[in-house]
């Protein structure tokens, strides 16, 4: 550990200490520039002092959309000192998406990646409560000026570690997405408690390569500051750039199980170059046995440490460390999630009593931990099915407890695919295909895919005396959906089966994708 993670109240606290203590260290190093950890905290302050500048107080809310860049985090950060929350927008969202959720996030000021202008212009009449865009990057910056312009600003006495700093949306089950909010002691506890056995010495770098809308994005940006060792960002998770990010000589990375698959595909001399990490995290999406094993096998001498969570817990809930995917006598447990994180609780519970199951039965995974979420932005009614009245989150996420209390998830309660890492919500996606006119009823299911881990299925019946193909219903849901959203393939059937009661039997159209697969997600 390069020093000791300092005492933090607030999310800030990291890099001031950082700035006191290695001012003169780099701390982002972004495209052909990089920040000291002294710059980067003025940057952080300034910020905050622009968001002053325009009337944004404590409880105001910003967005932003932008691939990853250092400006997000000082975004965030800054809002900190403030008191004011970020929205980090999903930039793959399609035109309907993003104003519904810049709307909801209520922002006052939108930053704008240049390469999203033309995106917000189209909808910029709809956006309801943005009061000012400024364009980040590319030929129209108005950001370096924005920010360059901003007297620098402490922390407001007023704001509290309760305060809420983040909001990340999530696709709801009702179809709509979800504003998960997260305040600055969600995320001081989770970057305190989730580093497992990782080390961080002199010399290492961190590669922020996950999305930063995405909570694995920015809560392990957060693990610089709060390591003292610096980020390497890059805009996207793209080949090329994280071949540079080697080459310049990162050391840390968290990535999802899909980017590993491609790695794979692209070679022995691509594992090669990735082989010089000391230590891989990787989450968002359980990782095929058969891609797990070729990692270990190509990078004998990193650190392996696998991470399940949610959002709504700011990020980390159970780790399985390198000792676990190294032991012989349980290699069982290589497809399991492995063991909370200290400061967070699991019970196992039935979903229809609510009473605990015994060790090694199944049951809904239930979560206590000051990591949790205050709830969902403006949606109270989502808020009480999440926590209950004494605090537990229930995640979902079917599972069970081996008697070592690894954790296993086997299966969903919601109708959530994940695909690359990205949550996808299946009543979202049918709620679009459904407006198609000949489309009578469908259902909406993940199947295996040994890159992404689950790829979207629609299983559709017409109307009678109607058709379409399965080429024009995916056209027509790229229409009004992200593309990783849309369906890759599509069934058609005479009709969906259904209880007696009419609901349809997903399990069941599932069943003969999944019937020899080792985990059931």
């Amino acid at each position: 550990m390069v020093a000791e993670m300092p005492d933090a109240t607030f999310l800030p606290d990291f890099l001031e200490f950082r700035a006191h203590e290695r001012p003169d260290s780099k701390a982002w190093i972004y495209l052909d520039r990089s920040w000291t950890w002294t710059e980067a905290r003025d940057s952080v302050r300034r910020f905050a002092g622009g968001l002053k500048a325009e009337g944004i107080n404590r409880g105001d809310r910003i967005a932003f959309l932008d691939k990853n860049n250092p400006a997000v985090l000082q975004a965030t950060l800054g809002g900190c000192l403030v008191g004011s929350a970020t929205a980090i927008i999903n930039w793959r969202l399609a035109g309907d998406e993003l104003d519904y959720i810049i709307n909801n996030s209520g922002a006052r000021i939108l930053f704008v990646g240049h390469e999203f202008a033309d995106a917000i212009s189209l909808i910029r009449d709809r956006l309801t409560t943005v009061e000012k865009v400024i364009m980040v990057g590319g030929d129209s910056d108005e950001y370096e000026s924005w920010l360059a312009a901003a007297a620098p600003v402490a922390r407001d006495p007023a704001v509290t570690p309760d305060d809420v700093c983040l909001v990340m949306y999530s696709s709801g089950t009702t179809g709509r997405p979800k504003g998960v909010t997260l305040t600055q002691h969600n995320l001081v506890t989770h970057t305190r408690n989730s580093g497992g056995d990782i080390d961080y010495n002199e010399g290492d770098i961190l590669l922020i390569a996950m999305p930063m809308f995405h909570v694995g994005g920015t809560s392990y940006a957060m693990f610089g500051p709060a390591t003292g060792t610096p980020g390497f960002i890059i805009r996207e998770v793209d080949g090329q750039l994280l071949a540079g990010a080697m080459m310049a000589g990162a050391t840390h990375a968290f990535l999802v199980p899909a980017v590993v698959a491609a790695l794979i595909q692209a070679g022995p001399q691509v594992m090669a170059l990735f082989s010089r990490l000391k230590a891989f995290s990787y989450g968002a999406a359980p990782m095929p046995l058969p891609i797990l094993r070729a990692a270990l096998e190509a990078w004998p001498d990193t650190t392996f440490m696998q991470v399940y969570g949610m959002t709504e817990m700011a990020g980390v809930a159970t780790i399985l460390d390198d000792a676990a995917h190294h032991d012989e006598a349980h290699r069982e447990r290589l497809v399991s999630a492995g063991k909370v994180i200290p400061g967070v609780e699991v019970r196992v519970v039935d979903p229809a009593t609510f009473q605990d199951v015994e060790t090694g039965e199944s049951g809904e995974l239930w979560f206590r931990t000051e990591q949790a979420t205050p709830g969902y932005l403006n949606n109270p009614d989502a808020t009480a099915e999440l926590l209950t009245d004494d605090g537990w989150l229930r995640s979902g996420d079917v599972g069970r407890l081996d008697d070592g209390g690894f954790m296993f998830v086997e299966d969903r309660v919601k109708d959530m695919i994940i695909s690359g890492g990205e949550n996808v919500y299946s009543p979202e996606i049918e709620r679009v295909l459904a407006e198609h006119p000949a489309i009578l009823e469908l259902a909406v299911i993940g199947v295996p895919d040994d890159k992404w881990g689950e790829s979207v299925k629609a299983v559709v019946a017409f109307h009678p005396g109607m058709s379409a193909t399965p080429t024009e219903l995916i056209a027509f849901a790229r229409e009004k959906l992200a593309a990783y959203k849309c369906p890759t393939s599509i069934d058609i059937v005479e009709a969906l089966p259904r209880n007696p009661t009419g609901k349809i039997l997903k399990r069941d159209l599932r069943k003969p994708y999944w019937a020899d697969r080792e985990r059931q997600v």
